[in-house]
């Protein structure tokens, strides 16, 4: 049987939706998927040093959220809100830069070519080019001062679109893995949400070990999946790091009959971008991997991943890795069940 997108398509009531994080990162949810039997178990995520063993090696995503989002008027007066795709990249470096440029996505607004936003504080952005779908490429100026820092300062916190309320301070916390390091991301990687010190002491304490690589999450990662055939989708791809360090590490634990367990979808596309005939080598560059069912994984032994939107590529991911059928059978029982969904929501293991 040929699947089309309508077969990962689920119906999820609204009020599952998570629209703030669990009072403790680690009091979430966690449902335990056995790929062999085709069953699942009901736990908390602070049980994971327990369910987890010295064979067992966990690979994080270590990106940090950067204030991406930014308001700003018009010549006329009107306000126009764009969300950063990445870091701006400096033009000029002399004394500071002045000047840097950056995609940036847009809703409900006309912009032109030639066009000037006025962010406040001494910045402004020059609208340079328009791709279409609402994204813009933006020239930002610093009048007197360095334009990185007038953008981070001025810049919010982007939460998903399905959280419907304002960002809170709690957010500026929440929404980061307690592991973040390389500031890039315009989302968390959620699935490493539900970490604290004391759960990575338990893991340490328990002889698991982990790692950390990166990849910048990037509109990439939610970008809509808009065709029925879901192969002809493509990934816009996101900016990655294998460290030398977790490259090397990596080996050792695959030379060690260890599993590696990801943590998240993206570590799981880096790790699969990265696996070779002679195992992981240091990288850093671009990846655009697109995995849906029918690929064969080389990599993840398990995954650790939160529940996802119907119909999107990282539903299709965890679909490929666990199967359709069980996939959308657990999804099922977790509404029953009343899990939370989505970015603050709880998670699931897959082995």
């Amino acid at each position: 049987m040929t699947l089309t997108l309508a077969d990962f398509d689920y119906h999820l009531p609204p009020e599952l939706i998570a629209q703030h994080p669990a009072p403790r990162r680690s009091d979430s949810r966690l449902m335990v998927l056995d790929r062999a039997s085709q069953t699942w178990t009901h736990r908390t995520f602070a049980e994971l040093p327990d369910i987890l063993d010295d064979h067992d090696f966990l690979v994080m995503n270590d990106t940090r959220v950067f204030p991406a989002r930014l308001s700003g008027r018009k010549a006329s007066g009107g306000r126009v809100e764009i969300l950063l795709h990445h870091l701006p990249e400096p033009v000029d470096e002399l004394p500071v830069p002045r000047q840097a440029r950056a995609r940036a996505s847009y809703r409900g607004h006309r912009l032109k070519i030639g066009q000037v936003l006025d962010f406040g504080e001494n910045l402004c952005g020059e609208i340079t080019a328009l791709s279409g779908g609402g994204v813009a490429e933006v020239l930002f100026h610093s009048r007197n001062g360095n334009v990185l820092e007038a953008i981070l300062n001025l810049g919010k916190l982007p939460l998903p679109p399905y959280i419907r309320r304002a960002p809170e301070e709690r957010d500026q916390e929440r929404y980061q893995t307690v592991y973040a390091a390389r500031p890039g991301a315009i989302a968390a990687p959620t699935a490493g949400l539900h970490f604290t010190p004391e759960v990575l002491t338990a893991l340490e304490r328990g002889g698991i070990e982990w790692a950390s690589l990166t990849l910048h999450v990037g509109p990439g990662t939610f970008l809509p999946v808009r065709h029925q055939d879901y192969t002809r989708h493509q990934m816009h791809p996101e900016y990655f790091i294998m460290p030398a360090g977790t490259a090397a590490r990596l080996n050792q634990a695959r030379a060690a009959g260890k599993h590696l367990v990801a943590v998240g979808t993206t570590s799981v596309r880096v790790l699969e971008h990265c696996a070779g005939p002679e195992g992981f080598s240091p990288q850093e560059g671009w990846c655009g991997l697109y995995i849906y069912p029918g690929y064969r994984f080389q990599a993840v032994d398990h995954l650790l991943t939160n529940f996802h939107l119907p119909r999107s590529t990282l539903l299709l991911l965890a679909a490929a890795f666990a199967g359709r059928d069980l996939i959308l059978a657990a999804y099922a029982d977790a509404i029953r069940n009343r899990y939370r969904f989505y970015s603050y929501g709880d998670c699931m293991l897959i082995g």
